[in-house]
Parts: C-alpha cells; structure tokens; sequence
C-alpha cells in the first residue's frame, strides 16, 4: 500500500531542495561568466552630461532657445504644451473640437518626438 505524501514535510523538502539547487547554479554561472557593469569612464575626456530620453526634448529646447531668449525655452513653451494638454477636454466640446484636439495633440507629440530623436539620431 502506498503512503500518501503530505506537503510538510515531504513537498517543502522537495520544492526547498529545488530552490537551492538552481540557487547555487545561478551563483556559479555569476562567478564564473561575470558581466561588466556600466560603462567604461573616459577620465581625461571633457564631462558631457546627457539627460535621459525624456528629458531630451527641454534640453534641446535649451539648445535652440539661448541667451536672452532662454526663458522662452525653458518655461513658455513647456508650461504652453502642458496648458494645452490640460484643455484638451474643453476644446472637444465645440463643433469642430475633435479636429482641434487632434491636430494640439499631434502638434504637441510631433514636436516631442522631433526634439527628442534629433540628439539621438545626431550622436
């Protein structure tokens, strides 16, 4: 007659076992094939900070938007988009509001994927 197993002890033991098994193949495969981490650092390389990808599009607004007119850049176009962004709901409700709310929104990403892929595609 067979015994029927029970989960304690005789699954936890097995599942346990399993558990540590493949944790010692993961530690081995991490010593002996270890990565790289990062980048390597150029030290006498001037610095070149370069935003994330979504910061990308304000850094280029910096670029195009200098000296005295910086403020243009920095704050009246962004704080624009977002206004605009934020009105989308009561530009729909006109007559043509759903021509008006697609055209902001494909106006407003269009710029945001330009700005942004020119650095990326530049390097």
């Amino acid at each position: 007659m067979e015994q029927e197993k029970r989960f304690y002890p005789d699954y936890l033991f097995e599942i346990v076992l399993v558990i540590l098994l493949t944790l010692e193949l993961v530690i081995c495969l991490a010593l002996l094939f270890p990565k790289p981490i990062g980048r390597m650092i150029d030290f006498t390389a001037p610095y070149q900070p370069k935003p994330e990808w979504y910061f990308l599009w304000l850094y280029q607004l910096v670029r195009y938007f200098h000296g005295p007119y910086i403020f243009v850049g920095t704050v009246l176009i962004p704080v624009t988009a977002v206004i605009l962004l934020a009105m989308l709901p009561w530009l729909d409700r006109g007559r043509h509001g759903r021509l008006a709310v697609i055209a902001v929104a494909g106006v407003l990403s269009l710029g945001f994927i330009i700005l942004t892929l020119i650095p990326l595609l530049g390097n």
